[in-house]
């Protein structure tokens, strides 16, 4: 269980902060910047509920709200470095969460006419807001991939992200009624 008693502690004034196991990095280390860009993704997701949240949209907002405990779940993962003497019961991602976002992905796409253009982003605005987090959780990705060229990370981190923004992606399309509202990319179109 997390505690905070104080907000502040001046532990990073300079320019450090302490991972989960207790070992100080600089603040722009790569790790603290992928789990930096996962509470990024996180917070947006956040704005987007605020579009989700009517009581016609329960499920979506139910959906959206595991989604952000998972990405904390994520974010757990990503501040403590994977060794040999790390306990099995430690906070990582598994399989059953990818797993979720997999089956609701395929049951939300089941409902959408095949896409004829690539989407620009926008639309309703809880689809605009997934768009954005969309492209942040895509970053984030691409910095653990790159963490994982110099530091042991559990895999499902980076499944995990990608499979979200393919969720995120059929989720604003949804939310566009159905794929009506996306506004489609006409190649050329001002030339």
């Amino acid at each position: 269980m997390v505690r905070l008693d104080k907000i502040y502690t001046r532990g990073g004034d300079k320019g450090e902060t302490s991972l989960s196991d207790g070992s100080r990095v600089a603040k722009h280390d790569l790790r603290v910047a992928a789990y930096g860009t996962v509470d990024e993704a996180n917070a947006e997701i956040g704005v987007a509920r605020l579009h989700t949240a009517e009581p016609t949209d329960n499920e979506t907002d139910a959906m959206l709200g595991r989604i952000q405990n998972d990405l904390f779940d994520l974010g757990a993962d990503l501040a403590r470095p994977l060794n040999k003497e790390n306990s099995v019961q430690e906070l990582r991602i598994v399989q059953s969460q990818i797993d979720r976002l997999e089956a609701e992905i395929d049951e939300m796409n089941d409902g959408l006419e095949p896409l004829t253009s690539f989407i620009l982003a926008g639309g309703k605005a809880s689809a605009a807001h997934l768009h954005v987090a969309r492209t942040i959780t895509r970053r984030a990705e691409r910095l653990v991939t790159e963490l994982a060229q110099e530091a042991e990370l559990n895999i499902l981190v980076v499944i995990y992200l990608n499979r979200l923004s393919d969720h995120l992606f059929v989720l604003a399309r949804v939310l566009n009624d159905h794929g009506a509202a996306d506004i489609l990319w006409e190649p050329g179109k001002n030339r």
